[in-house]
């Protein structure tokens, strides 16, 4: 299990090449439930990602990294780890589904990596494979403690930022994001409570976690949410962690992120795509008692024509 010391050395080793990104509060929240935006869009990449990415890959031995490194994703963490390995001088290789919106695909390419199309269910078969013909290392997305760790940092933020936060509200899929940000709240915040966020159509965690185990959704119904980044579902490893270090699962539909994302540009400003707008549409369920609440906006790596057609919406 990822320890708060293995997040605070993942802050020091990813420091020079991440954003620290600020709480932005929000004016038009509710009085009673004060909340600070945590905009990881703001990233080189435009997502979270580019954090458990940049420790990975800067804890390999040179000897390791210098062969190359391999990720499969179906975007933000394909972005990420392309970054990485350009700023670190070496070969990528990026295995992403076919419907991964153009723009991760384009921006993934920006940085020098090789990407490598694939049906939706063969990402991890492929990703094989190339391990297995380039000698690279895998990266993956979220079953990793490092990168687990890096997303952590996150976390070590918000409670610097906010001590007395009290609420949490983290997108999950994979689970890396949550369980590492979970993992730094509740060893440092103790009192505060964390909540993951997903969209109903791709709801396996809640599901899983109401059962006490591992649930598994086919990927024919996770691709049906409009929340692209959010259609992975937890390893052991995150499930593992999830369950230590969540309070609950809120679901949210496709018309609330679809809201959430307009509420955002128009009232914050910033700039979301479905899957970082997740939390601020549990948020607007006002499920969460009174008291300081902090969202993460996870990413803004959006397909312009989407985004036009949810600000018509």
């Amino acid at each position: 299990m990822v320890r708060i010391e293995d997040i605070q050395a993942a802050a020091e080793r990813i420091r020079p090449f991440i954003v620290r990104t600020p709480l932005i509060p929000a004016g038009w929240a509710d009085d009673d439930r004060p909340l600070w935006i945590k905009p990881e869009s703001l990233q080189p990449i435009g997502a979270f990602k580019v954090r458990g990415a940049f420790n990975a890959v800067g804890h390999l031995d040179e000897s390791v990294r210098s062969r190359g490194v391999v990720a499969y994703s179906s975007g933000n963490h394909a972005q990420a780890v392309a970054y990485a390995a350009a700023v670190y001088g070496v070969p990528a290789h990026i295995v992403m589904p076919e419907e991964t919106p153009n723009v991760k695909v384009a921006a993934t390419r920006s940085h020098g990596a090789d990407v490598v199309l694939c049906a939706p269910s063969q990402r991890e078969n492929v990703a094989a494979e190339v391990v297995e013909k380039t000698g690279g290392v895998l990266v993956p997305p979220f079953d990793h403690l490092d990168v687990i760790a890096g997303q952590g940092t996150i976390g070590l933020e918000i409670a610097e930022d906010l001590p007395a936060v009290e609420t949490v509200l983290v997108p999950v899929s994979g689970g890396g994001l949550a369980s590492g940000v979970g993992t730094a709240i509740k060893a440092l915040c103790p009192h505060a409570r964390v909540f993951g966020v997903e969209p109903e159509l791709a709801s396996d965690t809640a599901q899983g976690l109401g059962l006490g185990h591992r649930v598994d959704w086919s990927i024919e119904d996770r691709n049906r949410t409009i929340a692209d980044g959010l259609r992975s579902q937890p390893s052991e490893l995150t499930f593992a962690h999830l369950q230590k270090v969540l309070d609950g699962v809120v679901t949210v539909s496709e018309n609330e992120i679809r809201a959430a994302v307009r509420d955002l540009a128009h009232r914050a400003h910033l700039i979301s795509e479905p899957s970082g707008a997740v939390a601020l549409a549990a948020y607007r369920r006002e499920f969460t008692p009174p008291g300081r609440t902090v969202m993460i906006l996870s990413g803004g790596n959006i397909e312009p024509e989407l985004l036009q057609a949810i600000l018509a919406g």
